[in-house]
């Protein structure tokens, strides 16, 4: 029966315009103070969840940056569910309480609005722990302060008596000499803070608005969707009403609470003024009283000999506002509609989008990374380098047999879509110099050669044979002359005289029992099963498939583990709870192109729900997907290396290909997140950077080929869901 506050990101603020306009609302900006009042409220209301709660945070798709930022500033985790249009605050609502009954039956909701100004945190804190225990008996209690003024600008609530009590009335905003009387007759400011349980609360949304609940529950997304979820477009369907109408004025459950802690909803300039604490900038004053002032970096403001003013600047407008007037603000923002409606809005940064950044990755490709890894990448025997360094100069290094047989695979890969470069020759030579220092007698490549070309390791890895055999399928489905498919069979021969004869094969090193080698492996068979014609390849990607839906995923979690024991249990220790969000999304990639070729339902919803777990992975303010989380969905390790971009961009792409309508639209969106993580990676050069920091800084270090192949997977990839799903992406192909 834990405390769940949640904080309602709504409302646009329009007469504090024009610091607070639509893509930045007045919640996201500091008014009182350093901190927005998004910020002072987390910190305000967090601490209440400390007893087996959560904070959940509701706002709009287009505040997402604004609330993850805020938010991670604050190091403060919340739930953050995003609306995918505004339905007011009933739906709103709604979703925070389902969200909570889903996970704890009896849990307490604390609505409170992302704007409001309350300096005194425990006072507050107090009072929802008062009111919790009646929320607890059915009651919706709302907070009604006491007035210290007989303003209009606020709601007002006629208690049956005192303290905790029962409501008579809710009041709309009245005028001034009304409110006076409200004030003598003990009327309290409606302060919109609510604390219910969310199945009281649900209940009576399903009583008094069953639309509203219905087009809530319907957009709920699941449980596997982590910490940053989006309702799906069935909450449009919620009609647009406030918990007042829908709820509140109808309900027989509704309570309120007196409380004399200071209160304000900063609706206006006055009463930002009237914190102290308004003004923001460089000013000078100079005979003016009662004036407040706020400008951006840059700007001075003087004013002399002046009143009661509000002087507001921002880099495109200026508001000079009598004190008295602020609430007619608004009639200037409802006048600008017509007048001057560019100013309204602060103009949209866009992200770009999937089609444009792909545009751009397929000319990255042709023009810059292509050529550059196929002159100064490749030495004049074929061998291809390990490294180049970031001013594209070759790194004398140890060279991995599976970086050989990558680069084939990338630039046997790049000729079969078209690239014109010298493609052909590169894969003949590099075949040449694999074969003849690579490989061993029996057919298998050794780990390791040093620069010159001689054995450093001659271990066989199971993981190096995979990328072995996808190199040959490649090379055969580019058209490259050779009998690919016969060494690839002798390969995949001499890897089952190895192995048991059911289950899993053995990797050679410290980690003889584990899914990785696995994924590759079943990669190669999947690429034979298109390039090839022995029945073999099927049924061992049957296998492999078998294992992992079996034992490598876990049953419960629906997450995928790295490291086994020797009955494919898992490993004992921290190595068993290891769990990389690459390599869910990269399994996920896999298990989708097979679940489809096969018809496999089961492999498909395991696609799903790995896809799923790995976007835990996803750092909510960087947005990048981090090395490793813990088997229990927390974060191990917050660097973020190159290649989980790639594998993330995979899956959701695929994943599109196999859903419809809004989720399809879903995947795609995330495909073009990953598309945008991948490129704070690369170099215009055609080079990458490889390990980001959780700072924002990449460790410096050469470029390592190794990871060549999964941009290029990426690329491959999105072209063929563009063909899938009918995106209209010009100029894709590298030709």
């Amino acid at each position: 029966m834990g405390i769940y506050p949640v904080i309602m990101c709504g409302g646009a603020g329009t007469r504090l315009w024009p610091a607070s306009r639509p893509s930045r609302p007045k919640q996201f900006i500091p008014l009182s103070g350093n901190r927005s009042l998004f910020q002072e409220t987390a910190l305000r209301v967090a601490p209440l969840s400390s007893d087996g709660g959560r904070l959940i945070v509701v706002g709009g798709v287009a505040h997402r940056d604004a609330i993850l930022s805020q938010l991670a500033e604050l190091r403060i985790e919340a739930q953050v569910l995003l609306e995918p249009e505004a339905r007011d605050s009933a739906a709103a609502m709604a979703a925070a309480a389902a969200w909570t009954a889903r996970i704890d039956a009896a849990g307490i909701n604390v609505f409170v609005a992302s704007d409001h100004h309350i300096p005194d945190h425990q006072a507050f804190r107090d009072a929802v722990l008062k009111a919790a225990d009646a929320a607890r008996a059915g009651q919706i209690v709302t907070l009604g302060v006491r007035p210290d003024t007989p303003s209009s600008a606020y709601g007002y609530i006629a208690p049956q008596g005192q303290g905790l009590s029962a409501v008579k009335a809710f009041i709309e905003k009245p005028d001034a000499h009304t409110a006076e009387r409200y004030i003598a007759d003990g009327y309290l400011w409606n302060s919109g803070n609510f604390i219910v349980s969310a199945a009281t609360l649900l209940n009576e949304l399903r009583h008094e608005a069953p639309a509203v609940a219905a087009a809530v529950l319907a957009a709920l997304p699941p449980v596997e969707a982590g910490d940053l979820a989006t309702l799906s477009p069935a909450f449009s369907a919620a009609p647009k009403i406030s918990i007042d109408y829908a709820v509140m004025e109808k309900t027989r459950h509704a309570s309120v609470l007196a409380v004399d802690f200071a209160w304000s909803d900063l609706g206006a300039w006055d009463a930002v003024s009237a914190t102290g604490e308004g003004d923001l900038g460089a000013f000078i004053f100079e005979d003016a009283e009662n004036c407040m002032a706020r400008a951006p970096e840059g700007v001075m403001v003087a004013a002399i000999g002046v009143r009661n003013l509000a002087i507001i600047v921002e880099h495109d407008a200026v508001l000079v506002c009598d004190m008295n007037r602020s609430q007619d603000v608004k009639k200037v923002v409802e006048r600008l509609k017509t007048a001057s409606p560019q100013h309204l809005d602060f103009a949209a940064t866009k992200s770009e989008n999937l089609a444009d950044g792909g545009r751009r990755f397929a000319d990255w490709l042709r023009m810059r990374a292509l050529p550059l890894w196929g002159t100064a990448g490749q030495a004049q025997d074929g061998g291809f380098a390990e490294l180049l360094s970031q001013d594209g100069r070759h790194v004398t290094a140890q060279r991995r047999a599976r970086v050989q047989a990558r680069q084939i695979h990338v630039y046997a890969e790049a000729g079969r879509n078209g690239w014109r470069g010298p493609w052909l020759t590169m894969v003949q030579r590099a075949l040449e110099r694999l074969e003849t220092d690579y490989l061993r007698d029996d057919g298998l490549m050794r780990t390791l050669l040093d620069e010159d070309g001689r054995p450093l390791d001659e271990t066989a890895m199971v993981y190096d044979q995979a990328f072995l055999m996808l190199a040959r399928a490649s090379a055969l489905g580019a058209g490259v002359e050779g009998d690919h498919e016969k060494a690839a069979l002798a390969v995949r021969q001499a890897l089952l005289n190895q192995a048991p004869e059911r289950g899993g094969l053995i990797e050679k090193g410290d980690h003889p029992y584990q899914s990785n080698a696995h994924m590759h492996l079943l990669e190669a068979c999947l690429a034979w099963e298109s390039a090839g014609e022995d029945e073999g390849w099927a049924q061992l990607a049957d296998r492999v498939v078998a294992l992992t839906l079996e034992k490598f995923i876990d049953a419960e979690g629906g997450f995928l583990r790295e490291f086994f024991d020797a009955d494919w249990t898992p490993a004992a220790g921290e190595d068993g709870r290891v769990v990389e969000p690459g390599h869910q999304f990269e399994w996920a990639w896999l298990l989708a192109r097979y679940g489809r070729a096969r018809g496999d339902e089961t492999a498909l919803a395991a696609a799903r729900r790995l896809y799923a777990f790995g976007r835990r992975g996803v750092a909510v303010q960087r947005q990048v997907a981090v090395d490793t989380l813990n088997d229990d969905g927390s974060i191990r390790n917050t660097r973020a290396r190159l290649w989980p971009q790639t594998e993330w961009m995979k899956a959701s792409l695929i994943l599109a290909e196999l859903s419809d309508d809004g989720e399809r639209t879903a995947f795609l969106d995330d495909a073009a997140a990953a598309q945008r993580a991948l490129w704070g990676y690369l170099t215009p050069d055609g080079l990458w950077r490889d390990k980001l920091l959780e700072n924002g800084a990449f460790i410096d270090e050469p470029a390592p080929a190794s990871s060549f192949y999964h941009i290029l997977s990426a690329y491959l990839q999105l072209q063929a869901t563009a063909k899938a799903v009918g995106l209209k992406i010009d100029y894709l192909r590298l030709s």
